[in-house]
């Protein structure tokens, strides 16, 4: 099973022009192509054929949770071999605090659309890690309000490179006739 990191650094080579981006002190060239049918085509040959497959159409939200399991499984191992310790189902929250903030908790969960007990859950995980602090609400000090700490700010900072490469990628990625991204 190919990996985030090989598939992007497979099909990164070919179309874009090298650009640079620092991160962390370390300059890195990045060469970005994607080519749609390259991920698609390393993505279904993961799956072995089986009744869930053979149901073909029927089976669509199946399919589709699949597919979103392997990017995020995919994302979270590119971040990683990048040297950070972050994973996709905090950039909701990480990056909704660093153009917003604090929110309370029921804000946050407005803003990135989740339940209000998937966005606790979130909040306890980047607390945890210090990338989140509540701090009273300065009009009502029974309501907590959420920021980022200095390390979550940070972190942010450093990610913004990788962020503009993605939306590079996945721009390329969706530029044609038949996106289903664009209204």
């Amino acid at each position: 099973m190919a990996s985030f990191g090989i598939v992007v650094f497979k099909i990164v080579f070919h179309l874009f022009n090298p650009f640079e981006f620092e991160s962390k002190d370390i300059k890195k060239f990045i060469y970005v192509n994607i080519y749609v049918k390259d991920y698609i085509y390393l993505i279904s040959n993961q799956f072995q054929m089986n009744i869930i497959e053979k149901a073909g159409i029927l089976a669509i939200g199946t399919r589709l949770l699949r597919v979103h399991d392997q990017l995020r499984t995919d994302a979270n191992a590119f971040y990683k071999a990048q040297g950070f310790d972050f994973e996709t189902k905090w950039f909701p929250v990480m990056y909704v605090l660093s153009i917003k903030s604090p929110l309370s908790i029921m804000e946050i969960a407005a803003e990135i659309g989740l339940s209000h007990p998937t966005t606790i859950t979130l909040l306890r995980e980047l607390e945890n890690r210090k990338y989140i602090e509540s701090i009273k609400d300065e009009r009502d000090e029974r309501k907590r309000n959420i920021q980022l700490t200095s390390q979550g700010l940070e972190l942010v900072n450093s990610l913004r490179p990788i962020w503009k490469m993605i939306i590079k990628v996945l721009t390329k990625l969706t530029t044609n006739q038949n996106n289903l991204f664009q209204d």
